[in-house]
């Protein structure tokens, strides 16, 4: 037998693979006839399944018309799926109950506690078979937080997935083709905020179109080598020292300090900023802020701080003399550079929040509060801050999000701002960080990060669908045309024609509230009931755009007719992709109802005066302003209040002990093959070296007296960056410095070079030829082979490679089982030249020579 669509019943999913979308609220029976109730139901091809055909399928089910067949599959399916449910749906779903197409997952750090396989099971991500993508991104947490809430990972070229995270700008084509259940952690464009030359740029605009005191949080910068001469000559102005950044780079990489606009490279694109010389110290130490801020739309625009964030310390004491500038562990405050210098302190205890050199920001704001500090003023510029910051690049976000994004609620952003507070309690911008890290090396880590990543999947609402069954959208109905779009953008929502519905009496300001609403359309009041949805879904977070006080501050940056960010020069939005909804307007007005939407009074003309028009504006001004200071005070104390919730354990299961004689039996069997005549591939040989690196460094990091290690990787490090197919350059620390300073400085350039060659041999991959040794052994080996292991299959690889190398006998081994006998300059750099790959050694012959830089 067939379905209405020809599909056999043996073909048949399951019971669940039938989907439906209904408004059908729960537990209100809708007596209507099925064809006038807003029900979509579609059908999928047929599985096996007796259990449901002996249920609800039956042969006057079959010989029914189409319409009652569609009716009883979706109360069968309703039946089945609620008798299924093993915990209660509030606690894990929110919006509606399970096969509701309203229902959003909740997600709770507390799952990470209880990751049984029965509590995994009973949870809504397992029953409705919800999926995750992950592309170029540190996922040990995020990954963890899904397999607890029962979801899975979805393979790399799958399409059907709920969730796709990527440490990468996704592609046009990705955005296009996202379907209205699916989530991607990134807006298009977002390189206008995150990359620190557009971002400087963006801000710059701001600054020449409203006047520099509205956007003075970020220092001077300069673009080169375009804008060398003006750097020259405001050097001769305000001499430095100046900070030099990549532009496109994160966790510290390429960034020192030089006094002289001499000591700028001009090979390269980079910025140059003013060095902050006057820090807020804490107990001599400088540091800075990671703040974590969601944006779920951009139109409207809504911005989240997360209530908790992260103070980072640099590990040696701040000298104001500047005479040790080239000492990144004293001026850069980056996890990713101090953590390898060995007076670094990490706190064991999750519970305390101001041990060690990482901090909680509840934490630091209670101990400048203790100190009479005004915590409140500071925070208050710290939100400003964020918002201005995204209001400069919101346009470019916006006018791409109108040409590839197809649904309102496909993408959301997780920024991490890095803030500098000075001496004056002044917040400055450093920059923007486009994928901040959810790295866990502390369990103060574990426990912030896994609290505001559940806070921000639950913000911005997963929709618990099956993505196998969802139906797809056709690209004719996804893409609209432009008189469709237009035909939905009739109605202009000016600040003139808005103001008429504006509440002019307390008695009538609901009345007046109730007439606006019926006014909208249905896709406004869809917009409202989604921010105000979202809003209850906020936990942690601290919505700052739009708030009480938002249009009275920030209208000015907002073009009248359409409510999108300005851009800040002549050019404007295309006519074609702007939106005719002023939905900004339209959320602030329904919002905050008692609010009045009046901009401040210029006061600075020299023919102003006073009249009654002006004292009633100055009473509903004063009415906001008391109405902004009774709701300061708690949001306040969220950003000073300890942290309640997260994870309080260490991540993820404990590895056991592997005994010594299991990873030498591991070690004896490559050897043998190799010694056999069987080679690493050349992505397996690049693996080992990498592990070995990895080795290295963390003895230099653990140990930096060892005599001459520095030196030798020093060494390694100048001849490695040749080989690199990406632009490396190698800093000399100056001998000025103690050794715990130039191992932890040499230590974090060994990590970037890490970073690059990790990265390059992912692009090996592909073309790699097939190996000879056994998969799951070579993967046994690398996970528990010492670095004696390493070296000895590393020397045996270099032999078969290099056949007239002389090796000698134990050099490289153990002595009863002991400490290895370790010989890393001969192997470091013996061995590189024959593992990068012929193309690249080629190609290095032809590269100019390597730029060395000495720190000093």
């Amino acid at each position: 037998m067939e379905n209405p669509q020809g599909d056999t019943l043996n073909d048949r999913v399951s019971t669940a693979e039938i989907k439906f979308q209904t408004t059908h609220k729960p537990g209100v029976t809708d007596l209507r006839p099925l064809a006038e109730q807003d029900t979509e139901v579609d059908y999928v091809p047929w599985k096996n399944d007796q259990k449901i055909i002996s249920k609800s399928l039956s042969a006057e089910f079959l010989k029914s018309p189409s319409l009652i067949r569609k009716q009883l599959c979706v109360k069968s399916l309703r039946k089945e799926i609620s008798q299924e449910v093993g915990l209660p749906n509030d606690r894990w779903l929110v919006g509606g109950s399970l096969g509701s197409r309203n229902a959003l997952l909740v997600f709770r750090s507390s799952a990470l506690a209880n990751s049984s396989e029965t509590s995994v099971h009973l949870k809504p991500g397992h029953k409705m078979h919800i999926t995750y993508r992950c592309v170029q991104a540190e996922t040990k947490l995020l990954a963890k937080l899904l397999e607890c809430h029962g979801i899975t990972e979805a393979a790399s070229n799958s399409n059907d997935f709920n969730l796709l995270w990527t440490g990468a700008h996704p592609k046009p084509g990705v955005l296009r083709s996202l379907a209205p259940h699916q989530r991607v952690n990134h807006f298009p464009r977002s390189y206008e905020l995150t990359r620190k030359d557009r971002l400087y740029k963006n801000i710059e605009r701001m600054q020449h179109a409203k006047g520099y005191k509205h956007f003075d949080f970020i220092p001077q910068t300069f673009l080169m080598p375009s804008e060398y001469k003006e750097l020259c000559s405001s050097h001769h102005r305000i001499k430095g020292p100046w900070i030099i950044k990549p532009a496109a780079s994160s966790r510290g990489r390429g960034i020192y300090i030089v006094e002289t606009p001499t000591q700028v490279p001009l090979e390269e694109p980079v910025v140059v900023a003013k060095y902050i010389s006057r820090p807020l110290l804490i107990k001599g130490h400088k540091c800075d802020l990671r703040l974590y801020v969601a944006v779920t739309s951009f139109d409207p625009l809504l911005i989240y701080i997360y209530e908790e964030g992260m103070v980072r310390f640099a590990t040696v004491k701040y000298d104001t003399t500047h005479k040790q500038l080239w000492n990144p562990c004293m001026h850069l405050c980056n996890y990713s550079i101090n953590k390898y210098h060995s007076d670094y302190v990490k706190s064991d205890d999750p519970s305390v929040e101001n041990v060690g050199h990482k901090w909680t920001l509840s934490a630091l704001l209670r101990h400048l509060k203790s100190q009479g500090k005004d915590t409140a003023s500071l925070m208050s510029q710290v939100e400003d801050l964020v918002i201005k910051a995204i209001l400069s690049s919101g346009n470019s976000i916006v006018t791409a999000c109108k040409m590839f994004v197809p649904n309102a609620a496909n993408c959301f952003e997780l920024y991490g701002f890095d803030i500098l507070i000075d001496e004056n309690l002044k917040p400055w911008l450093l920059e923007v960080n486009l994928s901040p890290s959810l790295g866990c090396d502390s369990p103060l880590d574990v426990r912030l990060k896994s609290a505001m990543l559940s806070d921000l999947l639950t913000l911005v609402g997963i929709p618990a669908v099956d993505p196998i069954l969802r139906p797809t959208t056709s690209p004719t109905n996804s893409n609209k045309s432009l008189k469709m779009k237009l035909s939905n953008c009739r109605r202009v929502h000016s600040a003139d024609g808005l103001s008429n519905t504006l509440p002019k009496k307390n008695s009538n300001s609901r009345q007046s509230v109730n007439l606006s609403t019926a006014s909208l359309t249905n896709e406004e009041l869809k917009m409202l009931k989604n921010v105000k949805a979202q809003f209850e879904r906020r936990g942690g977070f601290v919505r700052i755009f739009p708030a009480v006080d938002s249009w009275t501050k920030y209208s000015q940056y907002l073009e009248p007719v359409t409510g999108i960010p300005i851009s800040g020069s002549n050019s404007s939005v295309p006519f074609s992709m702007m939106s005719q909804h002023n939905n900004n307007q339209i959320l602030y007005m329904h919002l905050f109802p008692d609010v009045p939407m009046t901009p401040p009074i210029l006061r600075d003309s020299k023919h102003y005066s006073r009249n009654s028009l002006d004292r009633k504006r100055d009473s509903s001004l004063d009415s906001v302003r008391k109405y902004e200071s009774a709701l300061s005070t708690p949001r306040q104390d969220r950003y000073e209040r300890k942290l309640i919730q997260g994870h309080k354990s260490a991540l993820g299961i404990m590895k056991k002990p592997v005994k010594e004689t299991h990873s030498m039996d591991l070690k004896r069997q490559v050897s043998d093959l190799m010694k056999n005549g069987k080679r690493m591939s050349q992505v397996e040989a690049r693996k080992t070296f990498s592990q070995y690196l990895c080795c290295v460094l963390k003895r230099i990091s653990s140990n930096p007296n060892q005599e001459g290690h520095i030196e030798i990787v020093l060494k390694f490090l100048q001849k490695a960056s040749s080989y690199l197919k990406s632009p490396f350059n190698v800093k000399i620390p100056s001998h000025k410095l103690s050794e715990k300073d130039r191992a932890a400085i040499v230590a974090k350039q060994l990590n970037d070079f890490l970073y690059l060659y990790n990265r390059e041999t992912e692009m090996y991959a592909e073309l790699d030829r097939p190996s000879q040794i056994p998969r799951d052994l070579f993967s046994d080996f690398l996970e528990h082979a010492r670095e004696c292991d390493l070296e000895e299959v590393l020397m045996l690889q270099n032999v078969q490679t290099v056949p007239n190398a002389s090796v000698t006998n134990n050099t490289n081994s153990t002595t009863g089982g002991g400490a290895p006998v370790s010989n890393i300059q001969g192997l470091l750099l013996r061995c590189l030249p024959n593992l990068t790959g012929s193309s690249v050694c080629c190609r290095a012959t032809d590269k100019k020579s390597v730029k060395v830089t000495p720190l000093s």
